[in-house]
């Protein structure tokens, strides 16, 4: 049966990136700064990285031109009693006005880069917690928890550096350098080709430093990820590491990576120190060879070469060329300077770059597809029903009923090709049928489930869904029929009302309670001081083991879904509990279909059908008493015979 209506709108592709490595040396930070800095001012603050970029310019120019008003000022008070003070005066009092201007350029950009670098990071945060949310089941089981926080930390800091310090004064370096060139090659061309001669010296320190700090800072971030990641699984493990004996172990595997630490984070600051000190000495090197060639040039008379013929200099007095000399070694002091900062920065710089890289990294990775074009409906098909809506080529809609037919068709799986865990499984589950999968640890059962919300895709073979290849369907529609009950329960900060809501966000107060009742979590609600409004902190901290997994159940309970995966959902429930657990669930599942995964067998006598996996196969298949007639792997696992792993 289906019915057919307009198509209103075209389904949305996937939007998939580049996948990154993780903790790789940088190929290219020029590149990563490329990007950054187009992030940071292309594509959010355009009009305030222009206005930013101005204030540099104006801060630069009046740097200069300070310092050139610095000659007139030297070369009339030469003149002694014949000096005009007057025009002294006004010189100075022109160069208060043009400083005053700089300052205020100064504090301009300095305001704005602030506004801009943290409105970035805030983008950037948002943007990296929205890519987490399109990123693969594999991603997360293939990186820790603490690389991951990392990256929001530790990572986001260096480049909170980076871009509220370092970038600031490398723009205007870069500004300030290109001004006074100008205004050095005017006044002195020989001068200036002493200082370029610094300069390159200076930078050539800096390449060879600078490479050998690089690759220690990179290191130094993804083994700070490392040690968070360490840190985080001992804090959440605190009680089987006492309860194990197992402290001095602990110690000594946080002493091997807090050593690596170490030794990454001294290579990296050891090289990097280097630079400042080095560059501040030659910069009083270069400083004292200006003067002294300079000296040397004017009292040889030679004031030819002294001076550029760009402005017009032919020659001049002893008075002249001795203010400009001064002018002159302002200049370089100014010109010096900016480089020495940068140097200074260089940590920073390479931090930050490693951390942006990272981050970069993490944003690139291949995105979850979003499957089929197929999505689920309600209340198109029929009043208060769902249904699997597929586009047609003519534009008009076909729905098929949402039963919660799943078959397997000879499926293969493995979580790496040449590892393969379930082989050949072929099985269906009938809407309202409840299916069993028993077996040792790793045998499979919880990779089927898997399998169903396509957190993993099969190798080869066929899932459909109600007749649907599930490759067809929208994965956000697929896991939206599923209601899933895990065995590690997980809360949320919130009201235990909001935590039953998750299941369905626009479930009413009457259909959450409802759902607490049929889950046997009612009664130790109301016994909480405030009821359905208690507060849940520490994923639940404050609630006993057994209740999280009563308010996990009942969240998959206020779903409409017509499919319900457990997994191990009874594992954490006392005997009494379990039995009112499964009275509820005996209700539920009426036209569901429902997928169990139990240790306990008592839990799955009432199933349809049970499947005893072992090594990925299905061994034995039937009902209870089936089986039981059997009398092989299952029968000996009820009676005793022999325990699950």
């Amino acid at each position: 049966m289906s019915k057919k209506t307009k198509v209103m709108d075209a389904p949305v592709q996937a939007n998939n990136g580049t996948p990154g490595g993780r903790g790789r040396k940088a190929k290219n930070p020029m590149k990563t700064l490329g990007r950054l800095i187009r992030f940071t001012f292309f594509t959010n603050y355009k009009v305030p990285g222009i206005f930013m970029v101005l204030c540099v310019i104006f801060a630069a120019v009046c740097n200069a031109l300070g310092s050139a008003m610095l000659a007139p000022i030297i070369t009339e008070l030469t003149k002694g009693l014949d000096a005009n003070l007057s025009y002294v005066l006004w010189c100075i009092l022109i160069v208060g006005c043009i400083y005053l201007i700089g300052a205020a350029s100064t504090f301009a950009y300095n305001r704005i880069m602030m506004y801009i670098a943290q409105g970035t990071l805030r983008n950037l945060r948002i943007r990296m917690f929205h890519k987490m949310q399109t990123l693969p089941l594999r991603y997360f089981d293939n990186t820790t928890h603490g690389d991951l926080m990392s990256l929001y930390t530790n990572d986001v800091d260096t480049m909170r550096q980076l871009l509220t310090q370092t970038v600031p004064q490398m723009v205007s370096a870069v500004v300030t350098v290109i001004a006074l060139l100008i205004m050095m090659i005017i006044y002195s061309f020989t001068l200036t080709c002493v200082i370029l001669l610094m300069v390159a010296v200076m930078i050539f320190i800096i390449r060879y430093v600078g490479s050998r700090s690089a690759r220690n800072f990179l290191l130094q971030q993804r083994v700070l990820g490392e040690l968070n990641g360490f840190v985080e699984e001992m804090t959440e493990g605190q009680k089987v590491i006492k309860v194990f004996c197992h402290e001095e172990n602990a110690k000594a595997d946080f002493r091997k990576i807090n050593s690596e630490m170490y030794e990454a984070s001294r290579k990296a600051n050891t090289y990097s120190f280097i630079l400042g000190p080095v560059n501040n000495n030659l910069g009083y090197i270069e400083y004292v060879l200006v003067a002294v060639v300079g000296i040397a040039l004017i009292a040889t008379g030679n004031t030819n070469a002294l001076l550029s013929s760009y402005a017009g200099w032919n020659g001049g007095t002893v008075a002249v060329c001795a203010g400009l000399l001064v002018s002159f070694l302002a200049y370089s002091r100014q010109f010096m300077n900016p480089v020495q900062q940068v140097s200074m920065q260089f940590n920073s710089i390479v931090m930050g770059l490693a951390g942006a890289e990272r981050i970069f990294e993490m944003m690139d990775t291949e995105s979850e597809d979003r499957g089929g074009d197929i999505t689920l409906s309600y209340n198109e098909y029929e009043e208060g029903r769902y249904a699997w809506k597929k586009p047609m080529p003519d534009g008009t809609f076909e729905y098929t009923p949402l039963m919660g037919d799943i078959r397997f068709n000879d499926v293969m799986f493995g979580y790496v090709p040449e590892k393969v865990i379930l082989k050949h499984i072929t099985l269906y589950a009938k809407p309202g049928q409840e299916l069993a999968f028993v077996g040792a640890t790793g045998a499979g059962k919880t990779t089927i489930t898997n399998l169903i919300n396509r957190f993993y895709d099969i190798q080869s073979g066929t899932i459909t869904y109600d007749g649907i290849p599930i490759r067809d369907i929208n994965k956000a529609d697929l896991r939206r029929s599923l209601g899933v009950v895990l065995q590690d329960t997980h809360l949320f900060t919130g009201t235990i009302m909001e935590n039953i809501r998750y299941g369905r966000t626009d479930a009413t107060d009457e259909e959450c309670i409802q759902a607490a009742v049929n889950a046997n979590a009612d009664m130790f609600i109301r016994h909480l001081p405030e009821g359905y409004d208690t507060e849940i902190t520490g994923d639940g901290a404050n609630l006993s083991q057994g209740q999280r997994q009563l308010l996990s159940i009942a969240r998959a309970m206020v779903t409409r879904c017509p499919v319900l995966i457990l997994d191990e959902a009874t594992s954490s429930i006392d005997t009494r509990t379990e039995k009112l657990i499964v009275q509820a669930l005996d209700n539920l599942m009426r036209g569901r279909t429902v997928f169990v995964i139990a240790h306990r067998l008592s839990t799955v006598r009432g199933a349809h059908a049970i499947m005893v996996l072992d090594h990925g196969v299905i061994i034995e298949r039937g009902s209870h008493e089936q089986l039981i007639a059997q009398k092989g792997t299952y029968y000996q696992l009820y009676t005793g015979a022999f325990e699950l792993d």
